[in-house]
């Protein structure tokens, strides 16, 4: 085995929840991803929808279990010495398939090798491994420190912790993020909300936040408004989240869609580093889309028009792999005709723009 060192760090990830083009609802997740050599682990598994054990929203006796474990301070829960490095994200059962990784001490290094896709106890390397990861050798040190800090109580101004921010802060005592909804159109609002909460996100509705005390406006990481909340509404509920101290993001949303609302609202959620996201540019204008990738990953786009009568309409106009740079994507004409948006999804992010003229 070589003797080079791979670094190894922590940083928080999400999982895009959604309304998706077929009707089925995908959940939101946050969770600790893996940084190997700088890079999320992750991302060289290029068509994997999966978290890693170090979800925000799992009870904290078995967060802490899952660290502990990592750090080899309790046995192997899979034969051969094999741990779960990322798993389903809706419900982790090992049927759904894992990515598993056998763990090892070598001194005082750690040693992550053997990648395999498992969906029973027993993982078959020759057919299921994923022979181009791996291994990775990483100093003691540095691995006890960045797993160490989840378990302890930080002191106010812990570098680390402040890297990683509110997810680690919060990971036992906020397993959903919150939004706050302002619009004209309750019927809608109500449906928004449901929508949102199937996936795992919070959500309220509102036309007015005056006298809201500044602890419960902390509960929310984004505020959506309609499209007919008027500047003077929009000043307001602005004015008392900036006086609570509190920071938001702000959503315009764009138009009377649930699917493309909540695709809007998760991507002004997502709290992690722009550096380690996949999905980092789309365009949409002149009869195509314009994506950028950073690594390889399966990504969808999904076109949404509003016709002459309001009507929704939905187009799935590409699903495939992309190869890392600037892909340009012919678009339908049907599909982007009038008054059209387009989303951009892969498993861990979400864009949305509206069809340039």
């Amino acid at each position: 085995m070589s003797a080079a060192y791979a670094t190894f760090g922590l940083a928080p990830a999400m999982r895009a929840g959604g309304v998706l083009a077929n009707g089925v609802f995908q959940v939101h997740r946050d969770f600790v991803d893996f940084i190997v050599d700088g890079r999320p682990l992750l991302f060289q598994l290029s068509d994997l929808d999966a978290v890693s054990p170090l979800a925000s929203d799992v009870p904290p006796a078995i967060f802490t279990a899952q660290v502990r474990s990592l750090l080899l301070e309790a046995d192997a829960p899979l034969p051969g010495g094999r741990y779960v490095i990322y798993g389903c994200p809706d419900c982790a059962d090992l049927a759904c398939g894992a990515v598993t990784a056998a763990i090892a001490r070598d001194g005082d290094d750690y040693i992550w090798q053997d990648f395999a896709w498992q969906t029973d106890e027993h993982a078959d390397l020759e057919l299921n491994g994923y022979h181009g990861i791996g291994p990775f050798r990483f100093q003691g040190d540095e691995y006890r420190a960045a797993l160490g800090a989840l378990l302890r109580e930080a002191a106010e101004g812990d570098e680390y912790r402040a890297a990683l921010g509110a997810l680690l802060r919060e990971a036992a005592e906020a397993p959903r993020r919150r939004v706050l909804l302002v619009g004209a159109r309750v019927a809608l609002l109500a449906r928004l909300a449901a929508a949102l909460r199937t996936i795992g996100v919070g959500a309220d509705i509102t036309d007015d936040v005056d006298g809201v005390p500044a602890d419960e406006l902390r509960a929310y990481g984004a505020v959506a408004f309609g499209r007919a909340v008027g500047e003077e509404q929009r000043a307001r509920i602005r004015r008392a989240f900036t006086d609570a101290g509190v920071d938001v993001t702000y959503v315009d949303g764009l138009a009377p869609i649930v699917p493309l609302l909540v695709a809007q609202i998760e991507h002004a959620l997502d709290r992690s580093p722009l550096d380690r996201r996949r999905l980092t540019r789309l365009v949409a204008a002149d009869g195509e889309a314009g994506v950028e990738v950073t690594s390889p990953c399966r990504v969808q786009l999904t076109a949404y028009r509003l016709d002459r009568l309001y009507r929704t309409h939905t187009h799935e106009v590409f699903d495939g792999v992309l190869e890392p740079g600037r892909h340009r994507i012919p678009l339908d004409a049907k599909a982007v005709k009038g008054e059209a948006f387009v989303v951009a999804r892969t498993s861990g992010s979400v864009l949305v723009e509206p069809m340039a003229r």
